[in-house]
C-alpha cells in the first residue's frame, strides 16, 4: 500500500492549520505550511520493513504534462538529516539566473540503520563485535534496484538520469554500487567515503565499470575534507584512502568512466557535505563556455 504524506517545513508527518493575529484589527487568518514536497511510505521485500522517503518535487512539476526529469537520491535523506539542505542547494541552482543543472526530483532515503545498510561484511573481528547488525548493504544495494527505482519510476515523471548521493558510511555504499552495480546511476557524489571499513577490502575489488567493456557514460566525484585518522583499528588515513579510490578509478581502460576529486581543506567529516554537493554539482553539469 503507498502512503503519500504532505512534507512541509515545520513538519514530517502532520500539517495543523495554525491561527494567528493579523497587524489590522486583530483577526485571526490561517497560517500556510510551506511546502517542498511530500513523504511516501513504502513496503521492502528485500529489507524486511517499510521505508520513509522524502521526495521534493521541483517548481513547475505536473503529473498532468510531459515534462520528465532527472532524479538525485539522496542517502541520509532524513529531515534531521541531509535531505533539506541539499533540496537547497538542488533548488538554487536551477534557478533561471544560475541554471547550473536541471531541474530535478530529489529522493531522501530515511534511515532506520544506516551501518547496517550502508557495509558489506567484515573480517576484522573487533568491529563485527562492536557492530552486531552490520554487513547487510547487499539487500540495501537490491532495494535499491529492484524496488525503490522502480517505484519512483512508476509513480513520478523522471528521465533516465540518474544521480546517487552518499557521505562516510554512505560514501561507502555508493562506492559498493559504482563497483558492483555501475549502471544503477550515471552520476555518483562520492563524499568522505569510509574506505577503512574491512580495512580497506573495497580497493581491491575488481569491477566492470573499469574494463574496456563497459559503454554506460558515467561520472563520479569523490570529495574529501581535512580529516585524519579514520575510526578503524588499523591506522589508515580518510584523505588517503579517498586519494587511493579516485587513482583506481582513474585507471580505467575505457572513455565512458570520468572522475573528479575535490580536496577541501577548510571542511572536516562533520562539515564536508554541503559545500561538497555544491561543488560536484559544477563539476558534474558544467555550464556551456561564454561566447
Amino acid at each position: 500500500m503507498r502512503a503519500i504524506l504532505l512534507f512541509a517545513l515545520f513538519t514530517t508527518s502532520l500539517v495543523v492549520p495554525c491561527l494567528s493575529q493579523t497587524k489590522k484589527g486583530g483577526k485571526s487568518s490561517a497560517v500556510k505550511p510551506y511546502v517542498i514536497g511530500v513523504i511516501e511510505e513504502i513496503p521492502s521485500k528485500q529489507l524486511g520493513e517499510n521505508r520513509t522517503l522524502n521526495i521534493y518535487l521541483p517548481e513547475g512539476y505536473n503529473a498532468k504534462d510531459t515534462v520528465t526529469y532527472p532524479v538525485i537520491y539522496l542517502l541520509d535523506g532524513s529531515a534531521d538529516e541531509d535531505f533539506l539542505h541539499v533540496v537547497g542547494l538542488v533548488q538554487f541552482n536551477t534557478f533561471p539566473w544560475i541554471n547550473q543543472l536541471p531541474k530535478s526530483i530529489v529522493v531522501g532515503i530515511a534511515n532506520i540503520d544506516r551501518r547496517r545498510d550502508f557495509t558489506y561484511p567484515t573480517t576484522v573481528a573487533a568491529d563485527q563485535g562492536r557492530y552486531k547488525t552490520a554487513g547487510q548493504s547487499a539487500k540495501f544495494i537490491s532495494f535499491l534496484e529492484t524496488e525503490l527505482q522502480p517505484f519512483i519510476d512508476r509513480h513520478y515523471k523522471t528521465t533516465k538520469s540518474k544521480t546517487v548521493i552518499g557521505q562516510s558510511l554512505g560514501g561507502l555504499l555508493v562506492t559498493e554500487v559504482l563497483f558492483m552495480k555501475p549502471t544503477l546511476f550515471n552520476k555518483y557524489i562520492i563524499i568522505s567515503p569510509s574506505i577503512w571499513w574491512d580495512n580497506g577490502s573495497l580497493l581491491a575489488q575488481t569491477s566492470v565499470a573499469l574494463q574496456e567493456s563497459f559503454n554506460q557514460k558515467t561520472e563520479v566525484y569523490i570529495g574529501v575534507g581535512k580529516e585524519g585518522l579514520t575510526p578503524s583499528d588499523t591506522p589508515r588515513v580518510m584523505e588517503v584512502d579517498a586519494n587511493l579510490l579516485y587513482e583506481k578509478l582513474r585507471g580505467a581502460k575505457n572513455n565512458q568512466l570520468t572522475v573528479y576529486f575535490d580536496y577541501l581543506p577548510q571542511e572536516d567529516h562533520a562539515t564536508i557535505t554541503h559545500q561538497a554537493v555544491f561543488n560536484a554539482f559544477r563539476l558534474l553539469y558544467p555550464l556551456p563556455a561564454k561566447k
